[in-house]
């Protein structure tokens, strides 16, 4: 299957993601009479930081709008959303809002959470997403997902694989690949998820399960070895890697990314702006830039997103409490 035939049904998949309240006639009102400041809470050149900056790209083509990213990375995308709460309900200043923060780090004991993500944001839509990487080290005396396994029951729990961090997605991912492999891994997590993947290339740790808009280069360029992805279906960046998904169900993950702005939000405000980064996301020139950087195009807005949101949170848990993952 080619890359064009994969972006073809990646945008086809993104498109029929969106809920009809965003692929039909904007019925909303409201549009901002000033420019949008999105604080991006991860660091500047990393899959949240390019979706915004495309999609705000995309908004001053197509409505003329400024869109002005502002970093605030840190404390896993916490600092923006604080000073996103602190700001005025009038649309003006938005958030990242990502599973990672909004369904993760709720679900997770022992979380020193600063702030109430439920009472102290609103929702605002989904704009991609993408599956993540099972990457390897490259010097690693398999090839596929039935030789990791082998090697992993062999090694008694002392095969390892990587993590940006404690109860990150990375962490989630790796375990649920044990879980759904039956095998024990031993967890070894860093400050990040570059000295991380740094570590899984030079050899010192077996295994890191790792989006796949971040890793893709370093497959291709044989700095890590990719044994699959986390979906039915390949991802077009990555073509030549196996869908885990239809060997393992549970491996379906599809690491998010959103928009969040202040509690408060009017119900007016928050549906236009759902409105206007839905038709954005749907539009095929940012669409297809999303797909070639490694994100499908997903436009969930209000109370689907929310739902969205919730059903991550409660399937996470799961793992979390399976697991014994505990925060601190």
């Amino acid at each position: 299957m080619t890359h064009v035939r994969l972006a073809r049904r990646a945008l086809l998949a993104g498109a029929a993601a969106a809920p009809a309240a965003l692929t039909q006639p904007a019925r909303a009102a409201w549009r901002p009479g000033q420019p949008i400041r999105i604080l991006v809470g991860y660091p500047p050149g990393g899959a949240v930081d390019v979706l915004v900056r495309v999609v705000a790209e995309g908004v001053h083509r197509l409505h003329g709008i400024q869109i002005i990213p502002e970093s605030r990375s840190g404390a896993y995308g916490i600092i923006a959303a604080q000073a996103a709460a602190r700001s005025a309900p009038d649309g003006s200043t938005l958030c990242s809002a990502i599973m990672g923060m909004m369904s993760v780090l709720p679900a997770i004991p022992g979380v020193p959470l600063p702030m109430d993500l439920d009472r102290e944001l609103t929702p605002v839509c989904t704009l991609a997403g993408t599956p993540m990487a099972l990457v390897v080290r490259p010097d690693a005396p398999f090839s596929d997902v039935d030789g990791l396994i082998a090697y992993a029951k062999s090694r008694n729990g002392a095969a390892t694989y990587a993590s940006s961090g404690n109860g990150s997605i990375n962490h989630l991912g790796g375990a649920l690949f044990c879980g759904a492999a039956g095998v024990e891994m031993t967890h070894i997590p860093y400050r990040g998820g570059a000295p991380a993947t740094l570590d899984v290339s030079a050899g010192r740790v077996d295994m890191m399960v790792a989006n796949v808009a971040e890793v893709a280069q370093q497959i291709l360029g044989g700095q890590l070895k990719g044994l699959g992805v986390t979906a039915r279906e390949p991802s077009p960046l990555a073509p030549q890697l196996a869908p885990l998904a239809l060997r393992m169900p549970t491996m379906e993950i599809n690491n998010w990314f959103g928009l969040a702005g202040p509690a408060g939000l009017p119900a007016e405000i928050r549906d236009g702006l759902g409105e206007l980064f839905g038709a954005v996301v749907a539009d095929p020139q940012t669409s297809r830039t999303l797909v070639d950087r490694g994100l499908l195009p997903l436009a969930e807005a209000g109370a689907t997103f929310e739902q969205r949101i919730l059903r991550d949170r409660a399937r996470w848990r799961d793992v979390v409490r399976a697991n014994n993952i505990r925060g601190d």
